[in-house]
């Protein structure tokens, strides 16, 4: 051993002096695919980036702190362009985002506060103010995850997803709040003025208008977001980050918002990189910060058990609340600020801030796993689950009835609604059916004369609450855009007692073969199959012009 710490001495030192950026890069890049070799999210592979990056002597800089400012604020503003005021205001929303910090802010405050009385160290420090602080920084879920975790499994628009996003942002408010009450100095008066933020939206709405679909569609984003939302904010006093998520909001009625949160997709994950690796970077842990650390994150079934029996009290189904629950299992960045300026004010002490970031950095690590394949763990403990749920269902969780169809076009986005009218006109419309997670969607098919109604594909409890039989259905047509939902729709459907025609949408070779081998007949590769579709849908037009002879009013010469 002590041969050996010279030479790691060396190793740290060598490192140390490396340009910061780019040696973050490479190792957020090496530990991001070694991630997803071993089957886990890459953002946990960036997380033990930044640990080891920390372990060889390198520290955040500035660079890396804005990079991860700029993700959170592209985050918090593509969550506003897909969310609705009316969402905030359902009691299962803001009645279990209230109650939660509630209970846990008087749950977890007298425990710490209780073995303050018989802890060392930082435990032992702890007054009453304190561990109430320590217990309302524990309180907040990771927004950054939450969003992340949906996005990846194309769960965003599910009742759940709704759900989950509508309690972070909730959340996020009361933190913004306890931020702006905290600071040393006080918003601007200015800060009244950014109600005339609204006045700009008719000027936006035009310009997003015009500005087409390549390189301006995103800049127009970028400026949205960190320009006029995160900048106006900051002038005045107030959170950037709140900023980002108002002009989101602002945005959203904008038919062009989904097709902009799309354009920013790409710069969103890069940037939130550098978040994660921040995390990692934030300061050297000691065995006290982790023993402590440990502890808390033993302490998160606690918060996801809270979260799904408030949720099952608000009219959710089992389904719907456990996976709601399992993404806002983990511990929050916000909550990393919140303690930080507490620690900064003198009302906590600063080794809290470090215990804070490595709760927060494990519980994103740990829960990874689980939120890759949460329909399977739902499977596994549905029966028991279901016990906790009301005999009243959430309007948006009541059985399903499908009538005498007997083909479903299960997501109806652009594809799906194309291959629904196709079969219509081909087999009648009372034989077709369409099903759409997005209740805002179902709405709008239903007003232009579609029979469409609302259901979850990926949902294990599906079958079981359609209540025609399941011979009725002889083929189903999986169009929904992200693959994992239309395979695991594939496995749901293998597993019941359907044997009619199962056909799947994908965009990937590798995608269409997985599908084909899991039992589907027949898959769409949209990228691959797009050429020969375009030439067959204009080849009776295109044929006069080859050949005069096949137009009959067109004479050859």
């Amino acid at each position: 051993m002590p041969e050996f710490a010279p030479a790691f001495a060396q190793v740290t030192a060598l490192f140390a002096d490396l340009p910061t950026v780019p040696l973050a890069i490479a190792l957020a890049f090496v530990f991001g695919v070694g991630a997803r070799f071993l089957g886990l999210p890459p953002l946990a592979g960036f997380l033990l980036a930044g640990f080891a990056l920390n372990g060889l002597g390198v520290r955040s800089n500035a660079v890396i702190k804005e990079i991860a400012d700029a993700g959170v604020m592209l985050l918090l503003f593509t969550i506003g362009l897909r969310l609705r005021i009316r969402t905030l205001a359902r009691p299962d929303v803001w009645g279990v985002a209230s109650l939660h910090t509630l209970g846990t802010l008087l749950g977890f405050g007298a425990a710490m506060y209780a073995l303050a009385s018989v802890g060392p160290g930082l435990l032992g420090k702890l007054t009453p103010m304190a561990a109430a602080l320590i217990a309302f920084a524990l309180t907040f879920s990771s927004t950054v995850f939450g969003v992340k975790v949906l996005d990846e499994r194309g769960e965003s628009n599910a009742l759940h997803g709704r759900t989950a996003v509508g309690i972070l942002v909730i959340q996020d408010l009361f933190a913004v709040m306890f931020l702006t009450f905290s600071a040393a100095s006080a918003p601007s008066p200015w800060a009244f003025a950014l109600v005339g933020l609204i006045l700009l939206r008719p000027l936006l709405n035009a310009l997003l208008d015009r500005v087409g679909y390549r390189e301006l569609l995103p800049l127009f984003g970028l400026f949205t977001a960190i320009i006029l939302g995160a900048g106006a904010f900051s002038l005045v006093g107030l959170k950037p980050d709140l900023g980002a998520l108002v002009m989101g909001v602002l945005m959203a009625p904008h038919k062009r918002s989904e097709e902009l949160s799309d354009a920013l997709f790409g710069f969103k994950e890069v940037l939130l990189i550098g978040f994660f690796l921040d995390i990692g970077l934030s300061g050297k842990p000691t065995f006290e910060h982790l023993a402590i650390a440990i502890v808390l994150v033993l302490l998160l079934p606690v918060q996801a058990g809270l979260f799904f029996l408030l949720m099952t009290r608000f009219k959710l189904r089992a389904r719907s609340a456990f996976l709601a629950a399992l993404s806002l299992s983990t511990y929050s960045e916000f909550g990393l600020i919140v303690c930080a300026v507490s620690a900064a004010n003198g009302w906590v002490d600063e080794g809290w801030v470090m215990v804070l970031a490595m709760a927060t950095s494990l519980s994103f690590f740990l829960l990874s796993p689980l939120n890759i394949k949460p329909h399977r763990l739902y499977q596994r403990v549905h029966r028991f689950l279901r016990r906790f749920e009301r005999k009243t269902r959430h309007v948006e969780d009541l059985p399903l009835e499908i009538g005498d169809a007997t083909i479903a076009v299960f997501g109806m986005g652009r594809v799906g609604t194309g291959a629904y009218e196709y079969l219509r006109r081909r087999y009648g419309a009372d034989l077709v059916i369409g099903i759409e997670s997005n209740l805002e969607k179902v709405a709008q098919h239903q007003k232009a004369g579609r029979n469409v109604i609302h259901g979850d594909a990926t949902d294990s409890d599906f079958w079981e609450r359609v209540h025609a039989a399941p011979h009725h259905l002889k083929a189903v047509l999986l169009a929904m855009p992200e693959y994992r939902s239309n395979m695991y729709a594939v496995q749901q459907i293998k597993g019941g007692d359907f044997a009619g025609f199962l056909g799947a949408l994908a965009k990937f070779s590798d995608q269409a073969r997985m599908l084909k081998a899991a039992g589907v007949h027949a898959v769409f590769n949209m990228y691959a199959e797009a050429g020969s579709g375009f030439a067959a849908s204009v080849d009776d037009a295109m044929a006069p012009v080859l050949n005069p002879a096949l137009d009959p009013g067109t004479t050859s010469a």
